[in-house]
């Protein structure tokens, strides 16, 4: 059966009369309802609102709660995002410098699939990738970039790489041939070329839920990031060979932000990120720190990251 249109006022009656759900002030409420839809605040985070099991809600569960819950995702979301423009930042400064280094500023070293690691098993990929510099450099959109075109007749990778996604950064970065894989990796030292391309995967996924405003907190990826030190150091448990926490969950992103911003930067998202998970913690009274944390990927020990050196 289809789901029957619901006017706002019949949404707010539903959650009160239906779910049972505690609403102090209606009007506020209709508000939210409005401003947010009832499937981005209520389908989207009542899960941990549930009795184990059940499509009941605990006992006493306010709409306010919800909107706590819908709130603090947001601010995590505004946090990740700051720090993985951060990273993308930093890569769109090295993957240029060190390509431009080795094959000249000429648009045509970038449009040369020979300059990228062009075996079978990547050629495909290397194709649609070139194709997209192609277009690129003949846009209207990025004035930048046509200004480059019309006055030089050439769009250098420091000026083209401005218009490309967090994904294709990433794309570059892994048909990279061996040897810029190498320098881009050195401004990393504590991860291997490897581990820094399966970072850059993971971290494009959480960066687009971030920027199409999905749910975060309990997001999963297909793709996981390497095993490190710190899946060992932190004692994380497993499953059979798998770690069961910080592989494709938000804290397999904050292990990522560990070995990828400065010292300094993490700490202060630390701190951010910690004092955002106190604050739900008092404002959803029917959910315990221990059921957040295990549907964010965190283990309890998540704040001893800092502990340890690589």
């Amino acid at each position: 059966m289809l789901k029957p249109f619901l006017t706002y006022e019949q949404q707010l009656a539903k959650l009160r009369d239906e779910k049972h759900l505690v609403i102090s002030d209606e009007e506020s409420a209709l508000n939210k309802l409005k401003h947010i839809g009832y499937y981005s605040l209520i389908s989207g985070h009542k899960h941990l609102f549930r009795v184990p099991n059940q499509k009941n809600y605990k006992d006493r569960v306010s709409f306010d709660e919800i909107v706590a819950l819908y709130e603090f995702d947001e601010s995590l979301r505004d946090l990740f995002l700051h720090n993985l423009l951060h990273i993308e930042r930093h890569m769109r400064s090295l993957l240029p410098y060190y390509f431009t280094e080795k094959n000249g500023e000429r648009q045509d070293s970038y449009l040369n699939k020979e300059n990228y690691n062009y075996s079978r098993k990547h050629k495909n990929g290397i194709d649609r990738l070139v194709n997209e510099l192609q277009k690129l450099t003949q846009t209207e959109r990025h004035p930048y970039i046509a200004y480059q075109r019309k006055n030089y007749h050439n769009v250098p990778l420091w000026v083209l790489v401005n218009a490309l996604t967090f994904g294709t950064l990433s794309k570059m970065y892994f048909f990279f041939p061996s040897d810029l894989q190498s320098k881009v990796g050195k401004n990393f030292p504590s991860v291997n070329e490897k581990q820094l391309g399966q970072f850059l995967s993971v971290l494009t996924k959480f960066r687009n839920v971030c920027a199409h405003n999905e749910r975060l907190f309990s997001y999963r990826c297909r793709d996981a990031i390497p095993d490190t030190k710190l899946h060992q150091k932190l004692d994380i448990p497993k499953k059979g060979d798998t770690y069961e926490h910080g592989k494709t969950d938000l804290f397999a992103v904050v292990i990522a932000f560990r070995y990828l911003l400065p010292r300094e930067d993490f700490i202060l998202f630390k701190k951010k990120l910690s004092a955002q998970i106190d604050a739900i913690s008092k404002s959803a009274n029917h959910i315990t720190r221990d059921e957040l944390l295990s549907a964010m990927g965190f283990p309890k020990n998540w704040k001893d990251i800092t502990k340890y050196k690589f």
